[in-house]
């Protein structure tokens, strides 16, 4: 009699472990799908907060790149006697041209005209659009771009023609050049429409004339609201120094400097500041879902005693089985993940393609949202498989 005999389990390859961890999947789609859905909004919306928060940063980089960091703006402070808005000198902009260092300047000078579309619009309804004179040079020192038509110049600049911010457009209903508006009692022709100018967004909602024809047709004295200085990359720190004193010498502290490229920059870091909330409710959504996940997996336990009670009569170790619900469970929540990072990154490609903004999907936040699933399902179905590895054989297969 050989007494010394013992039965081995035979070990489960991966191959085997993916087909036991499926089978139960297979069978009840449904359930699947919506169990997954919880895991996928999480992973979803995780995605889409980082994928936007990067598409935005990208896209005001872009903007800076492409507009620059060596343009200041000069604009009257305050006066120091009466505490009303200051002036700057007429000479100002020929003044600040000369600092060395300074490539080329434009100005715009605020007028007291309003402008409509036409002469039935009552004179209250401004719509919140100024009219300012601007230079022949300001269109090149913004680095702008016209959406149609073309920008001031020697000719036109003389005569009752304007360009209009592309929000001053919108707001007047105008969509194209040759349509004519009323500035200041008389009718100017829209000669051009502005692109958007993130460097200058008070132009946006502005109508420019030329500088020789607000004097003549606007009673515009010539004092500019704003100088515009475009300078050498490393003269920018110098040229700041000196605007001030250049552009009023009598009072250089009624003179106020700003570089507009500082805002986009404070808003490219401020990006994200509300990420860690929206991450927060994405997390939730995560756990809500793993929830549902072991949920469903100790469903699945309890529907299919007889299945584990033949499983173990036949051989199977109680490893065994707890590895296949695992598995199960780690197939229920890789699913959701990759669903949510697929729903997550289409979000965020609508969004940014709306905005014209370029499509950034970081591959840490899919790698840690894909991890995050993996461990969601483990945990989800450890206990299920545990519940599951201790049933009794014998029971289990009563138990149908």
């Amino acid at each position: 009699m050989n007494h010394g005999t013992r039965l081995t389990p035979a070990a489960l390859t991966a191959r085997d472990i993916a087909q036991v961890g499926s089978a139960g999947l297979r069978g009840r789609p449904m359930r699947v799908i919506l169990s997954a859905l919880g895991i996928a909004l999480g992973i979803a919306t995780m995605i889409a907060v980082v994928g936007i928060s990067s598409s935005s940063k990208a896209k005001l980089m872009d903007d800076l790149d492409k507009l620059g960091t060596n343009m200041l703006v000069v604009t009257p402070g305050q006066s120091m006697l009466t505490g009303q808005s200051a002036v700057l000198p007429q000479k100002a902009p020929q003044m600040i041209g000369k600092i060395d260092g300074v490539r080329n300047t434009g100005a715009t000078g605020l007028t007291d005209a309003h402008i409509y579309r036409s002469e039935h619009i009552p004179v209250t309804q401004t719509g919140g659009l100024s009219v300012q004179a601007a230079t022949e040079d300001l269109l090149a020192v913004l680095r702008g771009s016209m959406a149609a038509g073309t920008w001031l110049n020697a000719a036109n600049g003389q005569f009752p023609a304007v360009v209009l911010g592309d929000q001053a457009a919108a707001r007047l209903g105008v969509t194209q050049p040759g349509q004519q508006v009323l500035i200041g009692g008389g009718y100017f022709t829209v000669v051009g429409i502005l692109l958007p100018l993130p460097l200058a967004e008070d132009i946006r909602t502005s109508a420019l004339v030329g500088w020789q024809a607000a004097k003549d047709l606007l009673g515009f004295e010539g004092h500019p609201s704003a100088v515009y200085a475009r300078s050498a990359d490393e003269a920018v720190a110098d040229v700041r120094d000196l605007l001030a004193r250049t552009a009023n010498p009598q009072a250089p502290h009624e003179v106020e400097v700003s570089n507009p490229s500082d805002a986009l920059e404070a808003k490219a870091a401020s990006e994200g500041a509300f990420n860690g909330l929206l991450l927060g409710l994405g997390a939730v959504s995560l756990l809500v879902g793993g929830v549902g996940v072991a949920n469903t997996m100790i469903i699945s336990v309890l529907e299919r005693r007889h299945e584990i009670g033949l499983r173990r009569s036949l051989g199977a170790t109680r490893g065994q089985i707890r590895i296949q619900f695992v598995t199960e469970s780690l197939v229920l929540s890789s699913l959701g993940g990759l669903a949510g990072i697929a729903l997550g990154s289409l979000g965020t490609w609508i969004y940014a393609t709306s905005r014209g903004m370029p499509w950034v999907v970081a591959p840490t936040a899919a790698a840690g949202g894909f991890a995050a699933t993996l461990l969601i399902g483990i945990i989800a179905g450890l206990y299920p498989a545990i519940r599951a590895a201790r049933l009794s054989p014998t029971l289990a297969l009563h138990a149908v």
